[in-house]
């Protein structure tokens, strides 16, 4: 064992009671987190016999993105079943929303030793595919030792990222070295990766534009705009982030759209009822999503407290303004919004998206605004023009489809090991 991953497991066995702690303050606000806890310490039941292809999603996001993955994955290897890993109760749910059935979905363990080798031992997966930027020390060594091949796969590594791992330089340098192939969505990410000591770095895009707007969600969205009134302007205010919601209400207060209603979808579902509250705080009419009610002429606001719907919100909306972006937040995906027609705003803080936001913005998919009151007058003038909102949600179709294709190279990557 190396000096720098003894003085890993030893900060890791450390840190056992806040860990502990942690889960438990954090089931206060979402109780997902009291479910399934004996998973996070390699404890699992009895599973089918079927050889495993293990694919590691750790929230929403990831494992919305690795949708297009698992069904490649599923067609190619139809012996096999896929088992796919959460680290996060919405993780899970949304795992659960897209494949129902069609996998086995559990927790991956903490980084202990123990607990990763009852996990490998367990499951005996022949390959396992990590999404975007997961580095676990004990799990990929314990991987190596097995013989189990694993890959990075839709890797990212933003320059913040960057720089913390540097911190931890050897550490990094030994765990992304016995990875057996890294599949980075872009050059720069490419390069950031190797300048930490991955070996075997091929540049495959973003999966994420291989995920199409399923025709279920897209049919959803059109009834959804009968009920809300099929002249009324629609505009989506999709993943939004802790305090970018006051700013956004603000900002609708200042839009002069005529019946102009607004959708607010959270990010997380642990803040759909501190949302609500905020709504009714300020005296705004506002439904929820999941009373199924038909929509008021009078509501102001949908309340989007719903799980895995996104595709059917863009496909209820004229605008989509995507969150976490008003703040410094990083952003989220704005590709599924383009690849629903939707004309797509942004905000100033993309660092976690930023060449997807930047190509977006070149091609004429996507506005990028400094600040929410610049929100206002973009979403005003789309709204206004709806032949300018066509040609943005047209232009957002076509650069989607021109980086297509990643998924067909992660697969060219990766090898199952022998039974």
């Amino acid at each position: 064992m190396s000096g720098a991953r003894f003085l890993y497991m030893l900060v890791v066995y450390l840190l056992l009671p806040y860990v502990l702690l942690r889960l438990v303050w954090r089931s206060r606000r979402q109780r997902g987190y009291r479910e399934h806890v004996t998973e996070r310490f390699g404890y699992y039941l009895p599973h089918t016999d079927r050889p495993l292809i293990w694919v590691h999603a750790v929230s929403v996001g990831e494992t919305r993105a690795a949708e297009p993955l698992i069904r490649a994955l599923r067609a190619r290897y139809p012996q096999h079943g896929v088992l796919l890993t959460h680290m996060t109760p919405t993780g899970r749910e949304t795992g659960e929303a897209i494949f129902g059935g069609d996998v086995i979905r559990c927790y991956l363990p903490y980084d202990f030793p123990g607990a990763v080798a009852k996990f490998l031992d367990h499951f005996r997966p022949q390959a396992g595919a990590l999404m975007e930027t997961e580095l676990w020390p004990n799990l990929i060594h314990a991987c190596r030792a097995r013989g189990v091949p694993l890959y990075l796969v839709n890797a990212r590594l933003s320059g913040k990222s960057f720089a913390r791992y540097q911190r931890f330089a050897r550490l990094a340098h030994e765990s992304l070295g016995q990875l057996a192939a890294i599949a980075a969505q872009s050059e720069d990410d490419a390069r950031r990766l190797t300048a930490l000591g991955a070996g075997s770095v091929r540049v495959t895009g973003s999966i994420k534009f291989d995920v199409s707007p399923p025709p279920a969600q897209l049919e959803l969205g059109r009834a959804w705009r009968r009920e809300f009134g099929e002249r009324r302007p629609v505009l989506l205010l999709a993943s939004t982030r802790e305090g970018e919601e006051t700013l956004l209400l603000d900002a609708l207060a200042a839009i002069d759209v005529p019946e102009l209603l607004a959708v607010m979808v959270p990010r997380h579902p642990q803040r759909f009822d501190e949302v609500a509250h905020l709504l009714e705080a300020r005296g705004i009419r506002f439904q929820r999503r999941s009373a199924g009610m038909v929509i008021s002429a009078d509501t102001q606001v949908v309340l989007g407290d719903s799980m895995g719907e996104m595709f059917a919100y863009y496909g209820a909306c004229d605008v989509a303004f995507i969150g976490g972006s008003l703040l410094p937040l990083g952003g989220q995906n704005l590709i599924e919004a383009c690849a629903a027609g939707k004309p797509v705003l942004i905000g100033p803080f993309t660092h976690n998206f930023s060449e997807a936001v930047e190509r977006a913005v070149q091609a004429g998919a996507a506005i990028q605004v400094p600040d929410a009151k610049s929100l206002a007058r973009e979403a005003r003038r789309l709204l206004h023009d709806p032949g300018a909102a066509w040609r943005t949600g047209q232009a957002g179709l076509a650069f989607c489809a021109k980086h297509r294709g990643a998924t067909v190279r992660v697969l060219e990557l990766i090898k199952l090991r022998d039974r």
